[in-house]
């Protein structure tokens, strides 16, 4: 399983936008960067691999996962908040979301940039026009 291209182009496009970001190839999947710390993360689990993912999720799928950092306090209600959410079992700020085609792409949108501006020096976090959270989180 692959993760389809017109998802990873989609998340291109939301993750580019931020100010000094970039994408690379990760071990799996794509990845987002900005000055050499990962924002968001996507890839295919399947068979159970990669491990990590997988027990993370609950399944050894398939799906197609979004990895993203949140702030610790707000993970308990992202992680709540739908069975399509996941708390990494690595750090202590990791989320992740299943992707597929019923996904909201505003809502990934608000994740990607807020995990950005976690991890982006304060300089590039002025300069970026934050959507409105989502009632619910």
């Amino acid at each position: 399983m692959l993760v389809p291209e017109a998802w990873v182009e989609r998340l291109a496009r939301i993750a580019l936008a931020l100010p000094d970001a970039y994408q690379e190839e990760a071990w799996v999947g794509e990845r987002w960067r900005v000055r050499g710390r990962t924002f968001a993360d996507v890839l295919p689990i399947e068979a159970g691999r990669p491990e990590a993912y997988s027990r993370a999720v609950g399944s050894p799928g398939p799906h197609v996962v979004m990895t993203f950092r949140a702030d610790p306090e707000e993970l308990e209600a992202i992680t709540r908040s739908g069975p399509r959410y996941f708390r990494a079992r690595w750090g202590t700020d990791v989320a992740g979301v299943v992707i597929d085609d019923d996904v909201d792409w505003e809502e990934l949108r608000e994740l990607v940039t807020e995990s950005y501006c976690r991890l982006a020096p304060r300089k590039l976090v002025r300069l970026v026009d934050r959507p409105p959270v989502s009632p619910g989180r």
